[in-house]
């Protein structure tokens, strides 16, 4: 029962929030053809010629990838916001403009204008990279400790969420028609509007009203009212050591292909009549190992998610490379080509899916957190822009070689997330902090004794 407000915040929060970036990278799929043919369309009734088929594609890619402009400018927009305005009035002013940028969207077939989709897109994908941020520390900071890992999973699993609506509203017995592709593209607007209604009636975050802005009494009351009388106590004894540790720190300040999810499976050589059907039943199950995921990380770790989910998928990808370059010969691979594709979400909903954003809002003091989410949204960003410009020539280029490049980044990250990364289960972020103090310590012990070693041998060398 005393959680039952935080459960409410959260479901608000991930219906209006989160869930805005699942289904906006996912819906594009299913307006494709219906977008391409309105461009032609418009460009031949201004101007009285259709366009080059390379000039459509290039078009195309622009609408595809100023969605993940705008997310770069919304990540490197959302640290100064939360820091200024909390996180909570920051979702809000958000869904202001996306409800704008959703009307754009809406509204663009009627007023024959596919520049309004452009518009539309990018102010979608500002809004996109501030809640992306701006959500997951939030969820993050009005959860208690005991329960932190299981909510920050809940902004990925809400993330999936959107996805699993925009590939069912996106068939074609739904809206993924030529007539209704416009309400399909504009349908964020709808989960703003009820994220602008609830959400007010929230308290803000109490690390922030405490830490940031030294509003104790504030911070006391938002925490009452979340978790209730008896759990406020430990939880402010951990703030009060973050500030200790944090005083006199100011906050800081920073100067998946998942869009292209029919040409994948083509090129997994799936019949382009069972694609839909099959795009869904990756994105339910991309859901269900997340939630699945938020039920297991509080027991197993992040550690151990993050870099086995890595490796596994790298796994995964080698054994679809296999089978895609065989299947021409054996047609019974086209099958195992659906089941390791179905895999490799499944590994990625149960690892690193949830533990990415656990682990950033348990790494890093509040000072710290915004600038760092910035970092990673820009990172993350900019990968999207990319694969969303170069995606469908690689795969013309390429082929089934394409997934190279991502097997290499995979086993990277998995090293490099074994060696450096430690476990933050059920740790606040003072002990997490000693725990990277103590790494480095032992790393130059390590290298110290190292260099004695040698002194010692060249030493003997020249008696």
């Amino acid at each position: 029962v005393q959680y039952r407000k935080l459960l409410l915040m959260i479901l608000v929060l991930g219906i209006g929030g989160t869930h805005l970036g699942g289904f906006q990278l996912s819906v594009i799929n299913y307006t494709s053809p219906y977008i391409q043919k309105f461009i032609n369309e418009t460009w031949l009734e201004r101007y009285g010629s259709a366009l080059h088929q390379e000039t459509l594609t290039l078009f195309w890619s622009f609408i595809v990838s100023t969605y993940c402009i705008g997310g770069v400018i919304g990540c490197l927009c959302s640290g100064y916001l939360a820091a200024k305005y909390g996180k909570k009035k920051c979702l809000l002013i958000n869904d202001v403009v996306l409800i704008i940028a959703t009307l754009n969207t809406g509204f663009s077939r009627r007023a024959k204008s596919f520049e309004m989709i452009l518009i539309g897109r990018f102010l979608e994908g500002i809004c996109a990279g501030v809640y992306m941020n701006a959500h997951v520390q939030y969820a993050g900071e009005i959860s208690p400790k005991k329960l932190r890992g299981f909510v920050n999973v809940t902004s990925t699993v809400f993330l999936a969420l959107g996805k699993a609506v925009a590939r069912v509203l996106g068939l074609r017995d739904l809206l993924g028609t030529e007539d209704m592709w416009n309400v399909l593209l504009s349908f964020s607007g709808f989960v703003a509007l009820i994220q602008l209604l609830f959400l007010p009636f929230f308290p803000e975050s109490p690390p922030y009203l405490f830490l940031q802005k030294g509003d104790k009494d504030g911070c006391l009351k938002a925490m009452k009212q979340l978790w209730g009388e008896e759990n406020c106590r430990t939880e402010f004894d951990d703030m009060v050591k973050e500030k200790a540790v944090t005083k006199g720190t100011k906050i800081m300040n920073v100067l998946e292909i998942t869009f292209y999810t029919l040409e994948i499976f083509q090129t997994a050589n799936l019949h382009e009549s069972i694609i839909p059907y099959v795009a869904l039943g990756v994105a339910v199950s991309e859901l269900i190992s997340i939630i699945f995921c938020s039920s297991i990380i509080d027991r197993f770790g992040r550690r151990i998610l993050l870099w086995g989910g890595y490796l596994l998928m790298a796994l995964v990808l080698v054994l679809l490379e296999t089978s895609l370059l065989l299947s021409d010969r054996f047609l019974w691979l086209r099958y195992c080509n659906v089941i390791l594709i179905f895999l490799f979400i499944i590994a990625y909903g149960i690892g690193p899916a949830g533990a990415v954003s656990s682990v950033m809002n348990e790494i890093f003091t509040l000072s710290a957190r915004s600038s760092a989410f910035v970092i990673g949204g820009i990172i993350i960003w900019l990968g999207l822009a990319f694969t969303g410009m170069i995606f469908p020539f690689a795969v013309m280029t390429l082929g089934p070689f394409c997934f190279l490049i991502f097997i290499a980044v995979l086993v990277v990250s998995s090293v490099l997330i074994y060696l450096f990364v430690p476990e933050t289960k059920g740790k606040s972020i003072f002990e997490i902090t000693e725990e990277f103090k103590t790494r480095r310590y032992k790393k130059k012990r390590h290298q110290t004794v190292e260099n004695n070693v040698t002194e010692e041998k060249i030493y003997c060398t020249k008696l």
